[in-house]
């Protein structure tokens, strides 16, 4: 019998029902026979960075956050942009992962969905090479217009949108199997 990947799914958004967490939800639905996703949709939950607390002291909700990553055969971050940048509350989760080696070799799916996107996108990238995480350039997507492709129900309303969903999460499927052989 097939067991099921555990993937954490990431919104960077810091808007509630934004189009980045419908997207996350469309890919939670269509990748439900590869992979049980748990989603992580409020990062203001999260305390403020302090690189005093990195490694000692570390607040509770920052142990939890790390343990989660360590054990997901994989992340998929879903992320808009903000003033040509990521979110600060994405940022501020990733910064307090720099220190550990959660993401070294972790497979992670990348999507940027936004009005535009370019530069929030390649900061993403980078920040995810910059950790070591590991991606494919089929295992990142960028969106633009995203409010013109999700309906007010929160459904992908733009087949094209579905479509590279559908080829972005093959890949990534493809990606998380690839290190899971290597692991064994």
């Amino acid at each position: 019998m097939k067991t099921n990947k555990t993937i954490l799914g990431i919104c960077g958004s810091a808007s509630k029902n934004s189009g980045n967490l419908a997207l996350l939800k469309y890919l939670t639905e269509l990748g439900k026979a590869d992979f049980n996703m748990e989603l992580l949709d409020d990062l203001t939950e999260l305390p403020h960075f302090q690189t005093a607390l990195t490694e000692n002291n570390v607040p509770e909700k920052i142990i939890v956050l790390r343990e989660k990553i360590t054990k997901a055969d994989g992340v998929i971050i879903c992320t808009p942009e903000y003033v040509f940048s990521i979110p600060s509350g994405l940022k501020n989760l990733l910064e307090w992962c720099v220190a550990t080696t959660v993401f070294s070799e972790k497979p992670v799916g990348l999507v940027t969905a936004s009005a535009s996107g370019v530069k929030g996108h390649e900061e993403l990238k980078l920040i995810m090479e910059t950790i070591q995480a590991t991606f494919k350039e089929e295992t990142t997507l960028l969106i633009q217009g995203i409010k013109g492709k999700v309906n007010t129900e929160g459904e992908i309303s733009d087949k094209d949108t579905r479509n590279r969903l559908a080829k972005f999460l093959t890949a990534f499927v493809i990606l998380t199997d690839e290190a899971g052989r290597d692991k064994s």
